[in-house]
């Protein structure tokens, strides 16, 4: 008598292993995972009676993509906006003058076109970041919130709400912030560096993340300058507040600029806190090293050295078509090759621990309990043509496919050469 199941994928390559493998779907779980007695069989041979069937032929099965830092609410805004320095500085005014003419729906446009070209690159779970301040208000995190909802059939998305443009100098942006924790926001963002008081800001942030019982996520340390430092602030506050392994920081490019012994006790504090890091190397490559004329330094958080000490790292996009960063299709393996070719990593361990800060890793900062091809978690995967997870980073390969909780989110034809 053979075995039910509701979907069973069959021929499918898994990482570590040169062996096919079966891998059962029930209610959008793994509940089984088997190895084929044959690399390619055919569904006459299967031990299971399924109602879906899914010939994987023999492409490399992995999990879902995390995207950890991102901006949905001011996405796609480049043609509003005029670039002549590339500065940080003039990336955040270009955007609060574009932001004066955001409404909800053009913000949820916006958002829409980047989520569904995120799906089509294979993440299925998203942390975004959303600007709270009494200009925009509750409108961005309104549109957003409408966005997690409408596309829980293909990502699990969570929204961090965060005073872009200061807290203690732009009076009405605490409250607001506390109305958009009330009303579902799922974290607590901070940019010290935009705000006239920068530790009194990551106080005041911790002490309401405190009261609402929810995580943090810090934009930090964006440049160059490493003489003053935002993070060991954050390392102290975390330990005061019983924080650990609930607090993220973002860019920290200055990390870049230190010198290896002091590099080394930070990653140590840092690991002990539980403080996690998540680069940037798209934005952090275009806006930092701005006033160097030549041996232009990389101004990218080196993961691959931090990362030894045990600090749980990812990668992300952070922005998508706007004065931060004016490129990008939302692809988290062009990302990690990006970082890649930064960092000089080139091996296969080397690339494989790329592809984990975009997904294994990328999940401990989401706190996802149940990702990855087990028995039990979410049946949230994509199907690459490709050998190996080198492959994939290496050679910036798509997904041809994607499913999330067992169903088929994406599908992405193989092109083909039109040969005379």
């Amino acid at each position: 008598m053979l075995l039910k199941a509701e979907t069973i994928i069959y021929n499918a390559r898994l990482k570590d292993s040169d062996q096919s493998h079966m891998l059962i779907i029930n209610e959008g779980k793994f509940t089984a995972i088997e190895r084929q007695s044959e690399p390619h069989l055919s569904v006459k041979k299967l031990p299971y009676e399924a109602h879906h069937y899914l010939d994987a032929k023999g492409q490399l099965v992995l999990p879902g993509l995390v995207e950890t830092h991102i901006h949905l609410d001011k996405a796609c805004i480049s043609s509003r906006c005029s670039l002549h320095k590339g500065t940080l500085e003039e990336a955040i005014q270009e955007t609060t003058r574009a932001k004066q003419s955001f409404d909800y729906q053009d913000v949820y446009n916006r958002g829409k076109q980047v989520i569904e070209k995120a799906i089509l690159q294979g993440t299925s779970y998203m942390r975004t970041h959303v600007e709270i301040d009494p200009n925009i208000g509750l409108i961005g995190f309104e549109a957003i919130k409408q966005l997690k909802q409408d596309f829980n059939w293909a990502m699990d998305i969570e929204l961090c709400v965060f005073p872009q443009e200061g807290l203690h100098n732009n009076p009405g942006t605490l409250e607001l912030l506390e109305e958009a924790l009330k009303s579902g926001a799922d974290l607590l963002g901070g940019c010290p560096y935009t705000d006239s008081h920068p530790r009194q800001q990551i106080e005041t942030l911790f002490e309401l993340a405190s009261k609402y019982d929810v995580d943090l996520d810090f934009h930090l340390d964006f440049d160059l300058d490493p003489s003053v430092m935002s993070l060991p602030d954050i390392v102290t506050m975390t330990q005061q507040f019983h924080y650990q392994h609930r607090v993220t920081v973002g860019h920290v490019t200055k990390l870049s600029a230190l010198p290896k012994e002091r590099l080394q006790q930070i990653a140590e504090d840092m690991a002990n806190a539980g403080v996690q890091l998540t680069s940037l190397p798209s934005t952090d490559l275009f806006l930092t090293g701005r006033g160097s004329d030549y041996n232009i330094p990389r101004g990218v958080a080196p993961l691959h050295k931090i990362s030894r000490f045990g600090v749980v790292c990812s990668i992300s996009s952070n922005n998508i078509e706007n004065p931060f960063t004016p490129f990008g299709d939302a692809s988290q393996v062009r990302q990690a090759n990006l970082f890649a070719n930064i960092a000089q990593l080139g091996t296969p361990e080397d690339l494989s621990q790329c592809m984990a800060w975009v997904s294994d890793e990328a999940a401990k900062i989401l706190k996802l309990s149940k990702y990855g091809i087990k028995l039990g978690s979410a049946a949230d995967i994509n199907f690459y043509p490709a050998q190996s997870i080198m492959d994939v980073i290496a050679a910036i390969i798509p997904p041809s496919m994607g499913m999330k909780r067992g169903k088929i989110t994406f599908n992405r034809p193989s092109p083909q050469l039109m040969t005379p």
